[in-house]
């Protein structure tokens, strides 16, 4: 690797700031890396794909601490480095590809190979969408996008509508969550090549389904990740982060910075065709810069889009509405925010735990009732498990913005061995939480295999360096000393090990089981049908519900439509005989009668029966169940 022949300026019609592109109708790529901390830049060519070999090539210094050149015969799969200051050489921060993991090679990918058919596809608004958060790498026995592919009809024809991929960025290891992501441009190559993922989108795409990436731009992982290498302004000390140095969008030289992030997020839109985002921990994001980068890049990817619709959905933990007010109105223009309170509440009410940060909820019916009306629960009133207020006001936020669960990839990995719901509820209270869930005016989503009850655990794992894992053990174990019946020593000492390949394979679906659990999948398929097409169920709107209590542990949900109305009755507790009934919501509608729409309790179900309300008897409602009722002509 002694040459150092200078590379061409070439063309530079390039389509994003840094890494190497396939320049159409040349024969080579064009390289650019900004590496302020750099007085010279080589890109150093290893054997690969390509067919000839290609002569290593300085950059040519552009200015602001860019660098760039056109290298002739690098076509796709040719593998390469920078070598900084005649010293080390490092993979491309912007990769495309790491064949060979964090440590390895970057690979030259040509994105124009792979033959799109979506073109008619329109995108996906937030408005009827079921989402259906996947892990890769667990969701099939291969953990490929292959196998995933294969599923895609599957999770449509039950009435799934949008898929939400954890991170994919590229991480150390055999396996992971992707949230410790080092290569923010590269598809995870332990799923396949970035082809295969595209394959995955368009087949997705043809399918009827949309789909959304979760994105972390709060820190990147502790290994495998050189930018610190190119410029130590990636990064900044100016602010805290509890999983890793937070990301410099407003210091010094923080201008490339910022490109970097909302260009990789224009890169997922247009050269894999996603449908839009999830950002992890949006809190931990900041920006002083009068210029909030979550509003630049909401801009951004919509233009990238060129007319498809996409979404935008945040977590965000102090519930800052800001997030999905208009960019004109001073918001941030996103669409959605993951609703934490729903959580809370309902796996309180399911199992009678609320420590922790569990600890400001009692899963009554007065907070579901709320969360229906209103989203979150915490709107600036007092939160003691942080002794500070939290939340802010929903009002005139449409009800679809909120996105409800009651699983989802953190959740059960907090829960101890990783146990699902449905292992920690009875049969009956799950069946009633789940109608909730899908019957609620906020957007469902469901963790992969909630819905045929999976027996899988989902546990917290990563394949870090030994030196790290042992921080990251470390860490994790301490996190679940918040739960007073975690932190025993005996306890800690049987949560299984994130860096064992054991926990990660315990993780993995068993797709079998939606046959094994036929009852709850059809629970889930005719909910998801009665969402999906009841008159009134479908068409929610902001003020078209109203809700009462109705005892300790029952409530009421009134839809009111603009053709017909529906009545819900969630009971969580014992048998409920409503007598009296002096509650105006629970009357049916003037000259009409109440009769059972669907019931959690439906023997097909596994449930006990169902009881046909008798309009000269007392309503009732058997013991932890949800019944949907609609009128009915009244006898005469």
């Amino acid at each position: 690797m002694k040459n150092n022949k200078k590379g061409q300026t070439g063309s530079t019609d390039r389509r994003f700031p840094a890494g190497a592109e396939i320049i159409p109708g040349s024969a080579g790529a064009h390289f650019r890396i900004w590496a302020p901390k750099a007085k010279k830049v080589e890109a150093l060519f290893e054997n690969g794909k390509a067919e000839a070999s290609i002569e290593n090539a300085e950059l040519i210094p552009e200015g602001d601490g860019y660098f760039s050149a056109f290298v002739k015969q690098a076509a796709k799969g040719t593998l390469y480095r920078y070598r900084l200051d005649e010293k080390d050489a490092y993979p491309d921060p912007a990769s495309r590809f790491q064949p060979q993991g964090p440590h390895g090679p970057s690979e030259v990918i040509d994105p124009f190979e792979f033959k799109w058919t979506d073109k008619t596809w329109k995108g996906v608004n937030l408005k009827g969408q079921i989402i259906y958060e996947m892990h890769i790498g667990t969701f099939t026995k291969e953990g490929t996008w292959e196998a995933a592919a294969r599923e895609l009809k599957e999770l449509a024809r039950i009435g799934i509508t949008t898929v939400e991929v954890m991170p994919i960025s590229e991480f150390p290891g055999r396996f992971g969550w992707g949230y410790d992501g080092t290569y923010l441009y590269s598809p995870a190559r332990v799923y396949g090549r970035p082809d295969d993922l595209r394959n995955f989108i368009n087949t997705a795409h043809e399918t009827g389904l949309g789909v959304i990436l979760d994105v972390v731009y709060n820190h990147t992982g502790p290994e495998g990740c050189y930018l610190q290498k190119f410029s130590d302004d990636f990064f900044t000390d100016r602010y805290f982060n509890e999983w890793g140095k937070p990301i410099n969008f407003d210091g010094d030289n923080s201008t490339a910075v910022r490109e970097f992030f909302a260009s990789n997020a224009q890169y997922w839109i247009s050269e894999f065709h996603f449908d839009g985002f999830r950002f992890d921990a949006t809190q931990t994001i900041i920006d002083n810069s009068g210029s909030y980068i979550l509003a630049e890049i909401s801009e951004r990817v919509r233009k990238a889009a060129s007319g498809r619709s996409v979404l935008l959905i945040a977590e965000n933990e102090p519930q800052k509405v800001k997030l999905v007010k208009p960019v004109e109105e001073g918001g941030y223009g996103f669409d959605g925010l993951w609703n934490d309170d729903f959580h809370h509440s309902a796996m309180v009410a399911l199992t009678g735990y609320h420590q922790a940060y569990y600890s400001d909820y009692r899963g009554t019916p007065q907070e579901f009732v709320s969360e229906a009306k209103r989203g979150y629960l915490f709107q600036g009133q007092r939160y003691f498990w942080q002794h500070k207020k939290r939340g802010t006001s929903t009002r005139g936020i449409r009800p679809e913005t909120f996105i409800n669960y009651f699983q989802n990839h953190d959740q059960v990995a907090n829960s101890f061995q990783g146990l699902r719901a449905n292992y920690l509820a009875s049969p009956p209270k799950f069946r009633a939480m789940t109608a909730l869930l899908l019957l609620m005016p906020g957007t469902p989503l469901i963790f992969q295999g909630q819905e045929f009850g999976s027996s899988s655990p989902f546990l917290y794992f990563a394949d870090l360096n030994t030196r790290l894992m042992v921080s990251v053990k470390n860490g994790r174990f301490n996190f679940l000393k918040q739960f007073p019946n975690l932190k025993g020593e005996r306890v800690q000492s049987l949560i299984p090990d994130p860096s064992h390949l054991d926990t990660f394979l315990k993780s993995k679906l068993d797709l079998s089981e939606r046959i094994k659990h036929s009852e709850i999948y059809q629970m889930y398929k005719d909910l998801l049908k009665l969402r999906r097409e009841d008159i009134v169920l479908s068409s929610v709107k902001e003020g078209s519900i109203d809700g009462a209590i109705l005892g300790e542990h029952s409530f009421l949900l009134r839809y009111f439509g603009e053709e017909d109305e529906r009545l819900l009755i969630v009971n969580l507790g014992a048998d409920l005989r409503l007598e009296p009934a002096p509650e105006p919501l629970l009357a049916p509608p003037f000259e009409r009668d109440w009769q059972v729409l669907w019931s959690s309790e439906d023997p097909c179900y596994g449930g006990s029966g169902i009881i046909e309300p008798d309009p000269s008897e007392a309503l009732s409602v058997i013991r932890e169940s949800a019944v949907l009722f609609s009128p009915k002509e009244m006898a005469k």
